[in-house]
């Protein structure tokens, strides 16, 4: 699977960035780490993981906004404690919240959280973008000093 996606080059990012960013089990982490000593422009690969990524949480803004209405909500189902606990982060820290989106188990319901409570999707989008762009700079500046691969 793993050389799959890599084959697929940008293209292969964007769908596992999105994939993972959409509720489902994923970590497009490697493939961003692994594709810049691959040839791949580091700049073009944050864009287009965070694209990616993006797109996957606007796939949950609108599921949470459309709730059960909505054919993929049927589907996508998200763990009572897990929408509980992003609620109450949500609450607390309100739309700044969503620059956590890309955290692990937690970032996926923030966004669906967003929908339900029919956030601005322009505010949502700053957001989101914001925090997802920032971690895969991090994230790649991390791993460059570590593999020394840029």
């Amino acid at each position: 699977m793993i050389n799959f996606i890599f084959s697929l080059g940008y293209f292969g990012l964007f769908l596992i960035s999105f994939l993972s960013a959409s509720l489902l089990p994923l970590a497009s982490e490697i493939f961003v780490v692994g594709m810049p000593p691959l040839g791949y422009n580091v700049w073009l690969v944050i864009v287009v993981a965070t694209a990616g990524s993006y797109s996957g949480s606007v796939l949950n803004y609108f599921v949470g906004k459309k709730g059960t209405d909505f054919v993929l909500g049927r589907y996508v189902k998200i763990d009572p404690k897990t929408w509980s606990r992003a609620e109450r982060f949500y609450e607390r820290w309100g739309p700044v919240a969503l620059f956590f989106s890309w955290v692990p188990f937690i970032g996926d319901p923030l966004t669906a959280v967003a929908g339900a409570l029919h956030m601005h999707l322009g505010i949502f989008s700053f957001w989101v973008i914001f925090g997802k762009t920032l971690r895969y700079l991090v994230l790649l500046g991390i791993a460059s000093r570590f593999l020394k691969m840029f």
